[in-house]
């Protein structure tokens, strides 16, 4: 399988700590052995390595203390480390007294924070890795993006459909049952079900609350279990200021790869167009977007913005500096643009983009029709926000 260079840059000053969180397959193991390949390496899936440190957390202070000093000036990395989280503790003393760094790497930090587990206050720095992005890959082809998705495995492999519901059924339920996340079972997967055909717009707890046969508070739960277990993202709605005739109560959900959310729904994508096409195009470019805020340490906010009289714009950047329409229409005509010169009515971005399918960019009426390709180079090169 071919091995293609990831964006992500952990660059640690001798000493310092970090965490590197993202779900499974999105090739952390895969970056940190690259990146780090004179680091001591601790892999908490062996089960031997895993029962052993689970007992006695201090074995890790006793192997280190007996290294040699230059093997630890590199970064000692702990791979699935929610997996024994009293280890962070000896972590902590290793730290404060001994001036070592760690890479701490994981799928998520629930299990810890639930657990009441050592998070080192502070003394840590935090990164999370992503499924490929644009600029990872040579010749993308939107298509196989949309079906296979963007986890580097899945992206790369020609039987993605087996691969897929695999991940799905084995890791993204199985993974939080193993974990103790919820223990109504049956609950859980239909809401995983019926979340996957509400994605990406207006969620309704209500709605499917009815479906899973639990409450509204429990739905909210299972979102957050998501969200927490990094497997997702909320979309809150926009507002700079309060306004009656916006919708300010309902978030839309996004999953954290549109291959996933795919197999959910049993979507397969034969040409550039059609509703469903235009779906999964929008989520292609909201995980560009988070990829991007993060991997740039930019940390501006995304979301929404929907009026109760229809008016729209689907990604509103920041504290409403870029306003962006994604349409997977090949022309974009005026009425795709209403939402846009509404927002720019009463916000007045810095800049109104559509990004879309057209063959090349163009102005109307100072809003910039980009062809997808175009945008997401811009955006990576920092010109759609900085």
């Amino acid at each position: 399988m071919a091995i293609i260079k990831r964006i992500l840059n952990i660059d640690l000053p001798e000493g310092q700590s970090a965490f590197l969180w993202g779900p499974r397959k999105t090739g952390k193991s895969t970056y940190l052995k690259s990146k780090f390949p004179d680091s001591l390496y601790y892999d908490f899936l062996k089960t031997d390595l895993f029962i052993d440190f689970s007992k006695a957390p201090s074995l890790l202070r006793e192997q280190l203390q007996a290294k040699n000093k230059s093997v630890l000036k590199h970064p000692i990395i702990l791979d699935e480390v929610q997996k024994v989280p009293q280890i962070l503790d000896e972590v902590h003393w290793l730290i404060e007294n001994q001036n070592l760094g760690f890479i701490l790497c994981g799928s998520s930090a629930r299990k810890l924070k639930r657990g009441q587990a050592n998070l080192l206050g502070g003394r840590a720095w935090r990164y999370e890795m992503f499924p490929f992005v644009t600029v990872e890959i040579e010749n993308i082809n939107l298509l196989r993006t949309l079906n296979h998705g963007l986890i580097p495995a899945h992206y790369l492999q020609k039987n993605h459909i087996k691969s897929l519901k695999a991940y799905v059924k084995d890791y993204l339920k199985e993974e939080v049952f193993q974990e103790g996340l919820t223990r109504n079972i049956p609950a859980f997967s239909r809401f995983f079900d019926a979340m996957g055909y509400s994605h990406g717009q207006l969620t309704n707890y209500s709605n499917i609350a009815r479906e899973c046969g639990v409450d509204s508070k429990t739905v909210k739960e299972y979102y957050q279990i998501l969200i927490d277990t990094l497997l997702g993202t909320m979309v809150e709605p926009f507002k700079r200021r309060q306004n009656r005739q916006i919708i300010t109560k309902s978030s839309k959900f996004y999953l954290f790869d549109v291959g996933v959310s795919g197999i959910l729904t049993n979507r397969r994508l034969y040409e550039e167009k059609g509703e469903a096409f235009g779906q999964a195009f929008e989520h292609f470019i909201f995980m560009q977007l988070a990829a991007h805020r993060s991997y740039t340490d930019l940390d501006y906010p995304i979301n929404f913005w929907r009026t109760k009289t229809g008016f729209e714009v689907d990604f509103v950047l920041g504290r409403g500096e870029v306003a962006i329409e994604v349409k997977g229409s090949n022309r974009v005509d005026l009425r795709d643009l209403k939402g846009l010169h509404q927002f720019s009515t009463e916000y007045s971005p810095r800049r109104t983009i559509v990004v879309c399918n057209e063959p090349t960019k163009r102005i109307h009426n100072k809003i910039t029709i980009f062809p997808w390709k175009e945008f997401l180079y811009d955006l990576w090169e920092g010109k759609i926000i900085k």
